[in-house]
């Protein structure tokens, strides 16, 4: 090959295809371990044993659950911002995209001119017309990668706000979980106080009749009265928790309180045994993290574009069209005109902002960096977390069964001596109390149970994965 023909050749190599300057991209290492540090005894997901796909809350078993779940994603209000960010971050790749393309525009226009006779140069007062028709195109070379590096960046941050939106989906559909087992746990306590006033108000028609009787002295009688108001208390103030949780359920799910509501019903369920997979497997399963990823690849493209300034820009600049004097020969050849010529330009002086730009690139990139690699710490701590408090609740509620057991019997026993006469009602009131106590705990501790096993549903991501991302 002779060498202007090998010069042509790498010319038009480069006008076509470019170089990208500046990095490219590898996703940053992460601190990882092989397994979990709380999953002793825990079960490890199989490939056909995951959470479901979408639906994660299925896994408790409750339609009144899964209806309300179902109504967060069709009409919570943050979700739909969340939603339209994302498509404000679509639409902002189209638009750099486009500057792949040349931009062609068409114009017309009719002028007529009279020249003042009193002109400087001795106008005649003539009039003169002038018709045009014309085209226009512009096209960018992208040499140095600036172009495709702004559409790579703009696709990073496109599936980082999908990220987001999926972040924020999964964040409101656990927030639901949890206030609907708060609810229902406020139930269950309604209903033993309820219960428990039934019995002390027994107890104090009981004691009563004693007092009347002479068997009992007027001490028993102001205890048994105390410990009858003081659980009316707590069985009147745990209706302010439940409307509190019913009250952000009717907002989490788009309704104004007062037009919802929903019937009392126990915390009866058996947490769930939520698979958990091995560390790695987090970072395909996180929206997050995922997000956090996506946004580095995007703070990468940022230094190549600030790196591409300090190259010059080639456009090259074409314009067709007719333009005569008349109507009557105005589209014709004889009025076809054309031109084609390129520029070139180079910046010469900015007094360091280029340089400027650029060290602040690698700033955002480093930071971006540091942040996906703390969501990812926060994440295995997230599932540790709930893993050591589902193991730990799970052996809790073992023991406050048996205290709950021993309290009842316990209090048998006292009343039985006190109907007796052979302990004083200070007893019972004692085995009352440490009764009502270990009842409620037990409740509690189911409650914490439930709102774990969301936690570490949320934490593994929600049945999410990576490939759920939008290819833009």
């Amino acid at each position: 090959m002779k060498p202007s023909r090998a010069i042509a050749a790498s010319l038009a190599t480069i006008l076509l295809a470019g170089c990208m300057v500046g990095p490219d991209y590898q996703r940053p290492p992460v601190p990882m371990t092989p397994a979990y540090k709380e999953d002793a005894g825990w079960k490890i997901a199989a490939p056909k044993d995951q959470l479901p796909r979408g639906k994660w809350w299925e896994i408790f078993g409750d339609p009144q659950l899964n209806a309300l779940e179902q109504q967060v994603n069709e009409a919570n209000q943050n979700l739909k911002v969340a939603e339209a960010r994302f498509r404000q971050a679509r639409a902002l790749t189209n638009f750099f995209r486009a500057s792949l393309f040349p931009t062609i525009s068409a114009g017309i226009s009719a002028n007529s001119l009279r020249n003042s006779r009193n002109s400087p140069g001795g106008g005649n007062g003539a009039s003169t017309r002038d018709f045009l028709l014309s085209g226009d195109v512009s096209y960018e070379l992208d040499l140095w990668g600036r172009i495709r590096r702004s559409v790579a960046s703009a696709r990073n941050e496109a599936q980082a706000s999908a990220a987001d939106l999926e972040t924020a989906r999964l964040s409101l559909q656990a927030e639901l979980a949890l206030d609907y087992f708060e609810l229902r746990s406020a139930d269950t306590q309604q209903r033993i106080l309820d219960d428990t006033v039934k019995a002390f108000q027994e107890a104090l028609q009981f004691t009563t009749n004693r007092f009347e009787g002479g068997a009992a002295p007027l001490s028993d009688l102001a205890q048994a009265r105390t410990q009858l108001e003081t659980t009316q208390v707590q069985a009147t103030d745990i209706a302010v928790q439940r409307a509190q949780f019913e009250h952000a359920i009717a907002t989490l799910i788009g309704k104004p309180p007062a037009v919802f509501s929903l019937p009392p019903a126990p915390l009866d369920f058996t947490p769930p045994k939520i698979p958990v997979g091995i560390p790695s497997e987090l970072l395909e399963r996180r929206p997050d993290i995922a997000a956090a990823e996506r946004r580095v690849a995007e703070a990468n493209e940022q230094i190549g574009i600030a790196k591409a300034a300090f190259f010059p820009t080639v456009t090259l600049d074409a314009l067709l069209g007719f333009e005569s004097s008349s109507m009557r020969n105005w589209i014709g050849w004889p009025s076809f005109l054309w031109a084609v010529g390129s520029t070139l330009a180079q910046t010469i002086f900015d007094a360091g902002r280029r340089h400027a730009t650029s060290e602040a690139a690698v700033a955002a990139y480093d930071g971006t960096v540091a942040a996906y690699r703390q969501a990812t710490l926060d994440a295995f701590q997230q599932v540790e977390d709930n893993l050591a408090a589902l193991r730990i609740l799970e052996r809790e509620t073992e023991q406050q069964e048996r205290a709950v057991v021993s309290a009842k019997e316990s209090l048998t026993l006292f009343t039985n001596r006190y109907k007796g006469g052979v302990d004083t009602y200070l007893q019972v009131i004692t085995a009352q109390t440490v009764t009502l106590t270990n009842q409620r705990n037990q409740v509690d501790i189911l409650r914490r149970r439930m709102d774990a096993s969301v936690l570490l549903v949320k934490a593994l991501g929600g049945g999410w994965n990576v490939q759920d991302l939008p290819q833009l």
